[in-house]
């Protein structure tokens, strides 16, 4: 790509989407009745339009590679990073990585990193797309978006990159829905609670503090070395399950003064240089004025207005209450 011309965006609406999952040839165990609602449910999904395109150089993408166990249940593929690594070393993760310039969706950077991290073949036959899911922001800046497919074959022998990948194991879907371990004969799931969550504080718009909610989960095998699901991770698999099962979890997934992941996201484009620089340097026109709004940043006049508007709806709500 030449020096002077700008990469073009990530157009997360293009991706290769198969008209129909052919179960019927796969090399699978027979699926559950659930499971196959489950499917359903994912191949059905479509995320939400985005308002703004986001810089590449600040995109990344994961891979949420789900396969049937024995019992034709689903379960996601986790990988343990290299203790070598210079970020995240050692924890829990799915497959993925930031845009490469070759790259030309959103899914093409999750099955290049799958495939160059664990060797999961690229082909989208064997490895079909079921949906895309909303991005998150990570903590270290990157917008992540998630894609989620079916491994059509479980006769498939992953090839790890140890330098990046020291294991790779896997973990019950609906596992993510429940504060009651998938396998609570596991001793390291006896004395120890398998789902908590810790709060933080974080300045947010207009000085007003905002609180996000991180999730953690156990594996059962955390006395080998594996570290339990949490953070970014531990938050995309809440919502592939959520979407999966068609139900919530049993726990309060946000905390009540958090912000949504778009507003999240908008929120750290306005408050961080480092989005307006890769903006500039990407020659890409965004909308500062929609981010601000949508961010929840608001104009001097704005709050006054906000302020008077919320008094009188809490007055038509009281006088509701009372009829």
């Amino acid at each position: 790509m030449p020096r002077d011309k700008a990469p073009k965006p990530l157009n997360l609406l293009e991706y290769h989407r198969p008209k129909r999952l052919k179960l019927d040839d796969a090399l699978l165990p027979a699926l559950s009745a659930e499971s196959q609602r489950c499917l359903r449910n994912l191949a059905a999904y479509r995320p939400k339009k985005q308002k703004f395109t986001y810089p590449r150089s600040r995109s990344a993408a994961v891979l949420v590679a789900l396969f049937v166990g024995r019992l034709g249940d689903l379960y996601v593929l986790l990988n343990r990073r290299s203790a070598t690594l210079r970020s995240y070393a050692g924890d829990t993760s799915l497959p993925g990585g930031k845009v490469d310039p070759e790259d030309r969706t959103i899914e093409d950077t999750a099955r290049r990193e799958a495939f160059e991290e664990i060797g999961l073949p690229r082909d989208k036959l064997k490895v079909p797309l079921l949906c895309i899911l909303e991005p998150f922001l990570a903590s270290n800046q990157l917008i992540v978006t998630p894609v989620v497919v079916l491994i059509l074959d479980n006769t498939l022998r992953p090839i790890l990159n140890t330098a990046e990948v020291a294991s790779l194991f896997s973990h019950p879907l609906v596992s993510f829905l429940s504060s009651t371990p998938p396998f609570p004969t596991e001793p390291e799931l006896i004395e120890v609670p398998y789902h908590t969550f810790g709060d933080w504080t974080y300045p947010g718009p207009n000085g007003i503090p905002r609180t996000s909610r991180a999730h953690r989960f156990l594996t059962g095998r955390e006395a080998g070395g594996i570290r339990p699901v949490f953070g970014l991770t531990a938050a995309i698999l809440i919502l592939a399950a959520s979407i999966a099962h068609a139900r919530a979890p049993d726990f309060d997934v946000y905390h009540p003064d958090g912000q949504g992941g778009e507003e999240r996201i908008a929120w750290a484009m306005v408050s961080n240089p480092a989005f307006k620089e890769a903006y500039d340097a990407e020659r890409l026109t965004v909308d500062w004025d929609l981010v601000r709004r949508v961010a929840g940043v608001w104009a001097a006049g704005d709050m006054r207005h906000r302020s008077t508007s919320s008094g009188q709806g809490r007055r038509r709500r009281m006088a509701r209450s009372k009829l």
